[in-house]
């Protein structure tokens, strides 16, 4: 199995801005062992995070926010990307809709996919669901990944596992196979 990391919305307006989740500050030391563990191992580092245009459509259900340039749609200084990681920007949810990802996906033979960041129903399983129709085996791990309330996170989880045959575990364990 080749893997890519890929790290979705942990931007400063989603962690601590106007659509503050308060449930991230608990991912953020997951998902950095996991990135520290891909790092040495090679394994792809793939950022991809919301940076809006005033024309985006999913600024009419969440408002504006994570807006292209500013501050506010920059990763979180306790997950910044370092060199030699890729650094994409969306407009959807989904990290594959006209970011380039499947592109680099396919130039590193990648055939894993392990989905980390923000929210676990929506753009985490948006992601999950556009990786799974190109061929990808998805890998989430539960303390990576979160959303606004538990119920929303674990009828996520369970939604990835039936959908998609997501395979799920922690990150402890997900990082003895990296």
């Amino acid at each position: 199995m080749t893997k890519a990391l890929v790290i979705i919305d942990m931007v400063n307006d989603f962690v601590t801005g106007k659509l503050k989740c308060d449930r991230a500050q608990k991912i953020v030391p997951n998902i950095r062992k996991l990135v520290e563990a891909a790092r040495a191992k090679k394994v792809p580092v793939i950022y991809v995070s919301d940076a809006h245009l005033h024309t985006d459509s999913e600024l009419r259900v969440w408002g504006e926010h994570a807006m292209k340039g500013t501050p506010e749609a920059e990763v979180i200084s306790e997950l910044k990307p370092a060199k030699g990681d890729f650094v994409l920007e969306k407009r959807t949810y989904s990290a594959f809709f006209e970011t380039g990802l499947d592109s680099i996906l396919r130039h590193h033979k990648v055939d894993t996919v392990i989905v980390t960041g923000l929210h676990t129903h929506i753009c985490d399983r948006h992601t999950t669901a556009d990786a799974f129709f190109r061929g990808y085996h998805v890998i989430v791990p539960s303390d990576c990944v979160d959303s606004f309330t538990e119920e929303d996170h674990l009828k996520g989880l369970e939604y990835l596992k039936m959908a998609y045959k997501v395979e799920v575990l922690p990150v402890d364990e997900l990082v003895k196979k990296i």
